[in-house]
């Protein structure tokens, strides 16, 4: 994938993505004690969808247009959200928005272009630290943190024809400092061979993958669904994610054969 963000805000597998944040979020703020999360490629943290780059892919128009146009009782929340923040909230604005007094956010961001804008969204911010730094190594640095909860959100570029190896292998290591953490891994589906052996890949137990396909996964030139892959998933969370999923395909499927909801537990407790 030729990736930079900008062009894609707002797009099908950003909801996908974005309205499971949202759950998981509400999903930890249930236990009082405060939590961390780390945004290891946080990207600029908001994006102008009547910019050009937004404009000339128009991804937003099958994405997030069409579920601020119909919206479903599953999907309330996450669109209350970016109704609140404007379009289109990254996942860094939005974890930032939903953060209790207490909690807090450490947001990493390779890319000077993009840290740039990073930085100065959440310039004075006590709660939020902006780091120039790869989010693979942000991992090492950064876990376990003081607060002794926290959500681990892995969203990185896939550009590079590795990016599922270097998916499992920084899993991995996040999860051998910080077990108790809950880890959220974006990733999407072209074909399954590249999926199922990132799955293989992986040594820990407790995952569940969260997918949703526009169709069957058969022409690898195409993004033809996405998942989120959740190490340690909150209590319930399994039976939350179900309405949010096939909310989703119902207001942004097109139809096509192989179109699905899917929530498989790759390896159990």
């Amino acid at each position: 994938m030729n990736y930079r963000h900008a062009f894609h805000a707002g797009n099908f597998a950003d909801c996908v993505k974005h309205a499971l944040l949202v759950a998981l979020l509400r999903a930890m703020a249930r236990k009082p004690a405060p939590f961390f999360v780390l945004d290891t490629h946080a990207g600029t943290g908001h994006y102008d969808l009547t910019a050009d780059a937004a404009r000339r892919t128009n991804e937003a128009a099958n994405g997030i247009f069409r579920l601020l146009d119909d919206t479903p009782a599953a999907l309330a929340d996450y669109l209350g959200v970016v109704r609140g923040l404007g379009l289109y909230p990254g996942s860094p604005e939005i974890v930032r928005d939903l953060l209790r007094p207490g909690d807090g956010l450490a947001c990493c961001e390779l890319h000077p272009e993009d840290h740039a804008p990073l930085k100065q969204l959440f310039r004075g911010d006590a709660q939020v630290a902006v780091h120039r730094r790869d989010g693979w190594e942000a991992v090492k640095a950064l876990l376990p943190p003081k607060q002794k909860r926290g959500l681990i959100l892995i969203d990185p570029p896939y550009e590079d024809p590795n990016e599922f190896a270097h998916a499992a292998a920084g899993l991995t290591l996040a999860h051998r400092r910080f077990p108790t953490g809950v880890f959220a891994v974006w990733y999407p589906v072209k074909h399954r061979a590249p999926v199922r052996a990132f799955f293989d890949a992986l040594p820990m137990r407790d995952i569940v993958a969260y997918e949703l396909l526009l169709r069957e996964p058969l022409d690898a030139a195409r993004l033809n669904g996405c998942g989120v892959l959740i190490v340690n998933p909150p209590y319930r969370f399994e039976t939350e994610a179900r309405p949010i999923l096939d909310s989703l395909l119902a207001r942004l499927g097109t139809g096509e054969p192989g179109a699905a909801v899917s929530i498989a537990r790759i390896a159990d407790e």
